[in-house]
């Protein structure tokens, strides 16, 4: 029997993405709605409760309007927008955030996407912090470099273009300190205070990277780089997508530059912790179209339908 799906909001790039990963599995039942009838809301409810799963790969306050369409019990959203990502009653769909998360997701009827740049510094910190090793209090900074493509359509258009010479440097934004991600950042990587944030964006088209500086003497005493590699290494030792490298990993040093491409067109992420007497840097890479977006929640799909968690990914 097919799972009926739908994705509300499928020309962006999220949405585009998630499309051309459902569109290619036989066990699904891909709704679409007419070209002219994409802002109809009698046409948008009648396919979104029709839907086993409905994604919203919209604008915020189009995903809640979206979302108060729905009134059939049994379709389950998956909301890629911020819209929800800390709202009462949803799950985040970050199948390795804690025990007992993923069996949280295969009976959420409602689910919120995690964002790209958040994804990568809970998927660093949340074990850190749940080993003791980084105090909840601490206040953290993070650096994180990605791809023009989380930007949308209208930074893709302007990239693409490729007729202003300030694109060709990289780009530090979010400079009011208050980056839409930063919320669901703190809550659940569970630190007490948002972190110092500096996302940069790049022309280069996917791909992210985000790094945590810290200093030991911030940190319990004895902590080591090798502690925080072995508590990470631990945590995500029987995942699939995620994968904790050795520390200071000699292929990365060797090469003498972080590619932060390495993972694109996959739902892995891969986690390092280079260090020395002092200090360490955590870092870690991942698609921001693939587990930074669309692989994410496919992924979340996956499980909340009972099937393989890894199917089409």
């Amino acid at each position: 029997m097919q799972h009926r799906v739908y994705v509300e909001g499928q020309e962006g790039t999220t949405g585009l993405r998630i499309h051309e990963m459902l569109a290619a599995r036989p066990d699904l039942e891909v709704l679409k709605i007419a070209p002219d009838r994409r802002k109809d809301p009698t046409e948008r409810a009648r396919l979104l409760n029709a839907a086993d799963v409905a994604f919203l790969c919209l604008p915020d306050a189009a995903a809640l309007e979206a979302a108060a369409l729905v009134s059939n019990p049994r379709t389950c959203l998956i909301d890629a927008s911020s819209a929800h990502r800390t709202a009462p009653g949803w799950t985040y769909g970050l199948p390795e955030l804690v025990a007992g998360q993923r069996e949280r997701l295969r009976s959420a009827q409602r689910i919120s996407n995690p964002g790209c740049h958040a994804t990568a510094f809970i998927l660093l910190v949340r074990p850190l912090v749940e080993a003791g090793l980084i105090p909840a209090t601490l206040p953290l900074s993070a650096t994180s470099i990605t791809g023009y493509s989380g930007g949308g359509k209208q930074m893709i258009a302007q990239y693409a273009a490729a007729d202003d010479p300030r694109l060709t440097s990289p780009r530090p934004y979010a400079l009011g300190l208050a980056h839409k991600h930063l919320p669901e950042m703190q809550h659940y990587a569970g630190l007490s205070a948002a972190p110092l944030f500096q996302p940069v964006v790049a022309n280069f088209y996917q791909g992210l990277a985000l790094s945590i500086p810290l200093a030991y003497a911030q940190l319990p005493a004895g902590t080591t780089g090798a502690a925080l590699q072995y508590a990470l290494a631990a945590h995500y030792a029987s995942e699939t997508f995620v994968k904790v490298l050795p520390l200071a990993d000699p292929a990365i040093l060797a090469a003498g530059y972080f590619d932060v491409q390495a993972l694109n067109h996959t739902n892995a992420a891969e986690l390092f912790v280079f260090a020395n007497a002092t200090q360490a840097l955590l870092m870690i890479r991942l698609d921001n179209l693939g587990k930074g977006a669309s692989g994410a929640a496919v992924q979340c799909m996956n499980l909340r339908l009972g099937l393989p968690e890894s199917l089409g990914l």
